[in-house]
């Protein structure tokens, strides 16, 4: 007989998602591959905790913005991985905590004690000066979760055992992001020269990046915050950059017309101002779903993802204030400024952005993730997993469906490059590079951690 499976109620306020509280069977001891039911769905809760899709999550500042989500995902996709690691026949090396528990013990306990503790740590831990109205809610919607989840497994030292490893699992993750960087200082230093980045949006108000802290914290599976610098902006006296500026001023202006964006493409830019952190942790549920991946192999496979991208998210973050270059409606009205040195660049004073962003150009933080998702979903599905698959934005009126499907990651990709130029908020190179690094970041983890031990 297998070990008991569950699905439970899960509780989310406005927007929420059910599932069907069920018992599949009970036994004292658990098969080799038990299935990923829990990891998928306390992914879910963690993703709707966090990022707020669906349902109402951390706000932006309080690390719901998605630089700062994607770090926070880590954190507990990080801690699921090690509670499941510690107790499957299947090991593989452990991101943090070296220690074995018995196989027999519940993985569903471990699961949900895990993702658990970590969320409830994230929450709790916002700095008491940020503005987070729906904390107590928030922290009671996790708890009743969690009941729900160990109510669903039949008590027994297996269940005890699994809340054990869980717990053990999730105090390792929390003690090693202590002091991590986390909401510390703005890493934005002004500067009025041409080419560099000024939180003065088109519209002429002052808008603040929400977590300017995310490029200076402790990163996950990198040496340092920079280890994957990218080469940087193009030099504003180039060809190349005089080339991308007037692809950007064509194409990305609010009011560019049909001629030189169509439609779908304003449709399509504005589609993808999707939280990157929901859309790909939702295309690996759908893929581990379809592909019947184990409880071993969709901790291991969430844990990559998300770490990688944590890590890309803080990279994309140190550049963006290291290089601190300019968005192209910067660029666009202050061109022919003698002190930016291209004569073949022309000012347009009234140009404003179909979509505008409270943080510096370089790198694409969007691309950042995208890449860094994919290169592991990649690893795990090839680059057109059979059937496809499927992203429902979360943006606001995008002037079409939610859903769109997609055939393989590159296209998703190669896509994404030109949201962003069609939007306005981005130089092609910005894209490229973001892209780059995350890709590089997703290889440098598979490269480096996550690797089988013992007989596999």
């Amino acid at each position: 007989m297998g070990r008991k499976r569950f699905v439970w109620l899960i509780a989310v306020a406005v927007g929420g998602f059910v599932g069907a509280l069920g018992v599949l069977g009970a036994s004292a001891a658990p098969p080799a591959d038990a299935d990923a039911t829990a990891v998928t769905q306390w992914n879910l809760i963690a993703v709707s905790a966090i990022t707020g899709v669906p349902g109402p999550g951390l706000p932006g500042p309080a690390g719901g913005a998605p630089p700062a989500s994607q770090i926070n995902m880590g954190m507990v996709q990080g801690a699921v991985y090690d509670a499941v690691n510690a107790i499957t026949p299947k090991h593989h090396r452990p991101y943090l905590l070296n220690r074995r528990f018995g196989n027999t013990a519940s993985d569903d306990a471990a699961v949900a004690t895990a993702a658990y503790l970590v969320l409830k740590n994230i929450v709790e831990t916002v700095p008491e000066n940020i503005t987070f109205p729906n904390r107590a809610a928030l922290l009671t919607t996790l708890a009743s979760q969690y009941e729900a989840a160990k109510n669903a497994i039949p008590n027994s030292p297996f269940k005890n055992q699994g809340i054990a490893a869980g717990t053990a699992a999730a105090h390792a993750m929390i003690d090693a992001r202590h002091g991590d960087g986390r909401f510390g200082p703005s890493q934005f230093v002004p500067n009025p020269n041409p080419g560099n980045w000024d939180p003065v949006a088109p519209n002429g108000t002052t808008v603040l990046d929400p977590t300017p802290w995310v490029g200076g914290v402790k990163p996950f599976l990198m040496q340092s915050s920079s280890q994957f610098r990218s080469a940087g902006p193009l030099a504003l006296t180039s060809p190349a950059y005089t080339a991308e500026f007037n692809e950007v001023k064509r194409v990305g202006s609010a009011t560019a017309p049909l001629a030189d964006r169509s439609a779908d493409q304003t449709y399509i830019a504005k589609w993808w101002q999707s939280n990157p952190v929901a859309s790909w942790n939702d295309v690996a549920r759908q893929l581990i779903a379809r592909n019947h991946l184990d409880v071993s192999d969709s901790a291991r496979l969430l844990a990559m993802e998300n770490l990688a991208a944590a890590d890309a998210a803080i990279n994309d973050w140190n550049d963006k204030y290291h290089f601190n270059f300019w968005r192209p409606f910067q660029a666009i009205r202050r061109a022919g400024d003698p002190a930016e040195g291209n004569p073949d660049t022309s000012p347009d004073l009234t140009w404003t952005p179909l979509i505008s962003a409270p943080y510096p150009d370089h790198v694409s933080g969007h691309l950042g993730l995208d890449g860094s998702h994919t290169g592991v979903l990649k690893m795990f599905f090839g680059n057109a997993p059979a059937g496809g698959y499927e992203i429902t934005s979360s943006a606001v009126n995008p002037g079409g469906p939610a859903a769109r499907p997609f055939t393989s990651f590159s296209q998703a990709l190669d896509e994404i490059v030109e949201a962003r130029i069609w939007a306005g908020l981005h130089f092609r190179t910005a894209d490229v590079q973001g892209r780059d690094l995350g890709t590089n970041l997703a290889n440098f983890a598979a490269a480096n951690y996550f690797q089988p031990v013992g007989n596999h």
